[in-house]
């Protein structure tokens, strides 16, 4: 067989897109460039890796998803390899690409980033976003070299670096007199009109967190987007939990407040998930050494809303030995 690492890149393009057209656009080549090296890799393998259907796209075999994937896996190790050449007597050079958990995303990235520009500003990092589920996937396909997200997600072929542990907390209107209270009950909370984040593990993690407690929430209004969830509660409509704040929560001019939830429970660990027996080259070695140094150094910490200890435990702490 003869190809190069071009054509696979347009070949793998095509797939992920499903679009001659589409792969084009993102490549900046011709659409013509994209069908020769489609052709030319299915008459090297002798057989099709794609259905073409005019005005609808192409749409891999069962063997093209396979050799897909293969191929993924393939300019993944080659993008390593090129980092690593790169980064031979010199600093780290290169791309990371990272999944995120949308919802932390926007609260939770953007010290990392600012971090790595001061820090290692000949990596660059590219972002993608997406439910629990999906970050895991951009993993398993090679989309991502690691993902932000929590532990309760993964399976026995990620490894796992911890990071934070993030209580959950209830997102309240400044409306609400609740809201005036040093913190909340989930049975005070069950008697309130709840606006779920249904998203894949959420949805099921939440109302767990009442169910074990012979309690059901009663949910007024369901959405996949923390965005409209905390807009949703800014207007009235309910409140909300989460487990990271978000972005410029506080401040006099704030609709909704951040309560702990003050029955003890268990808080799902926040961190670094990467694939197990995987070599990872020097720029993700660096990168991942960066999120620990912030950990270390306390930078997540406030994105995460505790409940204060009780009192019989604070009595305990100050009392002499």
């Amino acid at each position: 067989m003869n190809f190069t690492l071009k054509q696979l890149r347009y070949v793998e393009a095509a797939g992920r897109l499903g679009s001659i057209a589409r792969a084009a656009e993102e490549m900046a080549i011709s659409q013509s460039s994209i069908t020769a090296a489609i052709d030319a890799l299915e008459h090297s393998l002798d057989y099709d890796l794609f259905v073409r259907t005019p005005a609808k796209g192409i749409h891999a075999t069962p063997a093209g998803l396979e050799a897909l994937q293969m191929v993924r896996a393939f300019l993944n190790h080659s993008r390593h390899f090129e980092a690593d050449l790169q980064s031979v007597g010199g600093d780290e050079t290169g791309v990371v690409r990272i999944g995120c958990y949308g919802t932390a995303a926007p609260a939770f990235l953007p010290p990392i980033l600012k971090a790595m520009k001061d820090r290692r500003p000949n990596i660059t990092v590219d972002v993608l976003e997406g439910d629990m589920a999906t970050v895991v996937d951009y993993l398993r396909d090679g989309k991502a070299d690691l993902s932000f997200t929590y532990e309760m997600g993964l399976d026995s072929g990620q490894q796992f670096e911890p990071l934070f542990n993030a209580a959950p907390y209830a997102l309240i209107s400044t409306d609400d007199p609740m809201s005036d209270l040093p913190g909340v009950t989930y049975a005070q909370l069950s008697r309130r009109t709840m606006v779920m984040l249904d998203l894949p593990y959420a949805r099921e993690y939440f109302s767990t967190l009442f169910s074990r407690r012979g309690l059901k929430p009663m949910i007024g209004h369901a959405t996949r987007s923390a965005d409209f969830a905390r807009a949703l509660v800014a207007g009235g409509f309910g409140y909300t939990i989460l487990n990271i704040r978000p972005p410029g929560f506080e401040g006099a001019k704030s609709a909704y407040r951040a309560l702990p939830i003050l029955d003890e429970t268990e808080a799902p660990i926040f961190g670094i998930a990467t694939m197990r027996q995987t070599r990872q080259p020097r720029t993700i070695r660096a990168f991942i050494r960066t999120c620990i140094e912030l950990r270390d150094a306390g930078a997540f910490i406030p994105l995460t809303v505790t409940a204060p200890p009780p009192a019989s435990a604070k009595k305990a702490t100050n009392s002499p030995h």
